[in-house]
């Protein structure tokens, strides 16, 4: 008696037309998801521009706080301010590593104040100027003050409150916030970034569509080697990303925007280009991230084994700090903490190979 197979695809012989009808009902469904996940984030779309500008608006309120009065003071020599801005960021990255709160963690974020209320200011001022600012007013109800003595005086502080205040204090806190350069921009960036959210919010489902679609396709054993590795991609990927995002972000941008302080330039962050930026840098920690199934696969298919990676190590590494230094911004810090995390998983990808060892996944199932 045959034993009966258990597996989901085994009566899953169809012709062409039948095919091309359950491709089509796979891609109706995978683009109803996709549709679904895209109106939510419309609808969630300033929680969303809100999350993914939260780095530049933290970046740009410490930069506002560190900005020196004097333009003198601003200007000086590049390499003093990579030396400074290196040291710091060093120092945040060994915070952030041992979860000890950094410099700017008391640091407040720019004030959001409204034009329409009145603001105060404290005014500080010694007695003998006040005095002598209200006999220059009014000499007829106020007495002259004496003269200036040698001892020192107390100061006093006066608080004043207007409306103008409070228009000075929105316009300087919108300064160092991302701008738009056009009437659509800020309302085609929302879009943009709305489409791409739903697309990473459906891909789950997208994937899951495709898959059903190509398992039909495959053998028993080729479908688990896509389970196995198919879920490393998928946790490599978005480690890649979040580690892009959370950890090297605030170290570029406060490389990049230390050198606006060095030459006495004020920052202006084009909206649209920074959530360029924040999306295609991610992805490319992401794809990096895939080195170890990279190369799985290439021993898989016999074109390289593990020895062959072992007596490559040095040429890898020089490799990859290249690729490292092409994929981030200009600053070394960024291309250290692409660097490092490619090498360690080089290494992963050398494991894998030795005490992962799986049979070409295009061979025939033996009989």
């Amino acid at each position: 008696m045959v034993q009966q197979s258990k597996d989901l695809f085994d009566d899953s012989t169809m012709s062409f037309g039948e095919h091309l009808e359950e491709l089509r009902v796979y891609l109706f469904k995978a683009i109803v998801g996709a549709v679904i996940a895209i109106v939510l984030c419309l609808i969630k779309g300033e929680d969303i521009v809100g999350f993914v500008r939260a780095p530049i608006d933290k970046a740009l309120a410490k930069y506002s706080l560190n900005v020196k009065d004097d333009v003198s003071e601003m200007q000086g020599k590049w390499w003093e301010t990579l030396a400074d801005n290196t040291r710091q960021t060093w120092n945040s990255f060994s915070n952030w590593i041992s979860g000890e709160p950094g410099d700017d963690a008391d640091q407040p974020p720019l004030e959001e104040v409204s034009e329409t209320e009145s603001a105060a200011i404290q005014v500080s001022l010694s007695p003998s100027d006040l005095l002598a600012a209200l006999y220059q007013a009014d000499p007829e109800r106020f007495a002259a003050p004496p003269e200036p003595g040698d001892e020192e005086e107390a100061s006093i502080e006066l608080t004043l409150v207007a409306d103008e205040f409070a228009q000075f204090k929105a316009t300087s806190s919108r300064k160092l916030k991302p701008v738009t350069l056009n009437v659509q921009e800020a309302f085609m960036t929302y879009l943009k970034v709305s489409l791409v959210a739903g697309l990473v919010l459906a891909s789950p489902w997208i994937f899951y569509q495709i898959w059903l679609f190509v398992a039909a396709g495959l053998y028993k054993h080729e479908r688990k080697f896509v389970y196995t590795f198919g879920a490393m991609s998928l946790v490599l990927f978005i480690s890649g990303a979040a580690f892009c995002f959370f950890a090297v972000f605030p170290f570029v941008l406060n490389f990049l925007l230390a050198f606006n302080q060095a030459i006495a330039v004020t920052p202006q962050i084009r909206l649209s280009e920074w959530v360029s930026f924040a999306v295609l840098l991610p992805l490319m920690f992401g794809i990096s991230f895939q080195l170890p199934l990279v190369m799985k696969f290439l021993s898989a298919i016999s074109l390289f084994d593990v020895e062959a990676y072992r007596s490559k190590r040095r040429l890898a590494i020089l490799v990859i700090a290249f690729l490292s230094m092409v994929l981030t911004p200009a600053d070394p810090m960024s291309m250290l903490l692409m660097m490092f995390p490619l090498i360690l998983l080089y290494e992963l990808g050398i494991f894998l190979c030795k005490f992962g060892e799986t049979k070409n996944p295009f061979e025939a199932e033996a009989a």
